[in-house]
């Protein structure tokens, strides 16, 4: 029993296409198996019947023939009084015995009562490979009349018939397929529209057309991907208007402080508003890598693009350096990539003081960007939450040590606006590995 309450079968297919295919086919087959079952034995019954009905009369009517002829002109009669399914013998026919079953005791209580009780009735079981039964008797002259007979009802369906049950098979497994597919194409459009969607792309809205049901849901579903992107767009215009409005005071305040005597305080109040100063700026630069950007995708050399990053760090006294060969180009957002870098640079110089930059291929079409260090590490518990926004290793509120935790969310959201990907991962023998994947072409 799973936690929902449901069975779980091995053979239980996963996927909701087949699931509904297999409900209705077997649904189906067993309803027609039951018609045909029913049709099948009302058909042997109603064969039986005649058969029994024709038993009765004929072999009445037969016997009465046979006890009024003289004995020597019988037996040209036999072969003209026969049927299918039984014939007349004179004599005592072959040895056999007793039968009492149903069968036997039906067919020779009907022939008794047809000839009403005039000739007795003894009946018996001859041993074979088939169903055969002798009816035995004596006419009036003392002459034995055996009647052997091969209970054997007409076939009560035509040979055709399997054939075209075949065929009805064959349409109903196509005519299920195909409402299953009419019903799941939708879903699965909608789901495939649902993985691609992009508030900050402006592509193709999903198609409206088909039943009701399906043009509300993509309705709603268009109409949910314009308020997104209309939040966002919000959201992005109201921090550029925080940021413009905060800019003013923040200036004058560091102007006065500047103003101000050397003192204690004095040193309190700039580093106060230099932190002020940074948590709006990444705050906002986290909300434009949310909505991207209009830069365009351009080709780069990836030696001369990852030596000048280190170049700019070298300059500052930073220990920054390319380790292995960097060759080749990648089509990609410059500005956007270069920002991961420095985020993931910056990270490493805070925690362990020195960055090592590495590159490599992975495949024909993707290029791995790794910044390195020999710091301390993250948890492994705790990578995956490392990427989520205002997450700090550094629980304290120093903003010098713990930082302002949008430093790995930006650079998350930048790789995916550039079509990358990022990931953190513990090295071997001590130290954080942070890498970009993006596209080579």
């Amino acid at each position: 029993m799973s936690a929902s309450g449901g069975l779980r079968f091995g053979f239980w297919p996963s996927t909701l296409r087949a699931r509904l295919f297999l409900i209705l086919l077997f649904g189906l087959a067993i309803a027609y198996g039951l018609s045909f079952t029913v049709l099948f034995v009302e058909r042997s019954m109603s064969a039986k019947a005649v058969m029994l009905g024709t038993l009765e009369s004929d072999v009445a009517t037969s016997i009465a023939v046979l006890d009024r002829l003289p004995a020597d002109q019988r037996g040209d009669l036999l072969d003209r009084l026969s049927r299918g399914n039984y014939r007349f013998e004179l004599g005592p026919g072959l040895p056999g015995v007793p039968d009492n079953s149903s069968k036997g005791k039906e067919i020779g209580g009907r022939i008794e009562e047809a000839i009403g009780g005039t000739y007795p009735i003894r009946m018996e079981s001859i041993p074979g490979d088939i169903s055969r039964l002798q009816a035995h008797l004596t006419l009036s002259d003392g002459s034995p009349l055996t009647i052997d007979i091969t209970p054997r009802p007409a076939m009560p369906i035509a040979a055709w018939l399997p054939y075209v049950l075949a065929i009805q098979m064959a349409l109903l497994v196509l005519c299920t397929w195909f409402a299953v597919r009419q019903a799941i194409r939708p879903l699965g459009a909608l789901a495939a529209a649902a993985d691609e969607l992009d508030p900050n792309k402006k592509g193709p809205p999903l198609s409206e057309r088909g039943p009701s049901e399906v043009a509300h849901a993509a309705r709603a579903f268009n109409a949910m991907r314009e308020r997104i992107a209309h939040y966002l767009e919000e959201r992005v215009q109201i921090l550029a208007a925080i940021s413009h409005d905060l800019q003013t005071p923040i200036t004058r305040m560091r102007l006065r402080a500047d103003m101000a005597d050397e003192s204690p305080e004095k040193d309190k109040l700039v580093r106060d508003l230099g932190e002020i100063e940074r948590l709006v700026q990444d705050g906002i630069a986290y909300a434009r890598s949310a909505h991207g950007s209009g830069e365009k995708f351009s080709r780069i050399d990836l030696s001369s693009f990852i030596d000048s990053i280190a170049y700019d760090y070298q300059d500052m006294d930073k220990d920054v350096s390319v380790v292995g060969l960097v060759q080749g180009v990648a089509s990609t957002k410059p500005h956007a990539l270069r920002r991961i870098l420095t985020n993931f640079i910056d990270n490493a110089l805070k925690f362990a003081g020195a960055a090592e930059i590495g590159v490599e291929r992975n495949g024909e079409e993707a290029i791995v960007i790794t910044v390195m260090d020999s710091g301390p590490g993250i948890p492994e518990a705790m990578l995956e939450a490392a990427m989520q926004p205002f997450f700090r290793l550094e629980q304290s509120r120093n903003r010098e040590t713990g930082g302002t935790g949008l430093g790995l969310a930006i650079a998350q959201q930048l790789a995916a606006a550039i079509g990358g990907s990022v990931r953190l991962y513990n090295r071997e023998g001590g130290g954080l590995a942070a890498e970009v994947t993006i596209r080579a072409n």
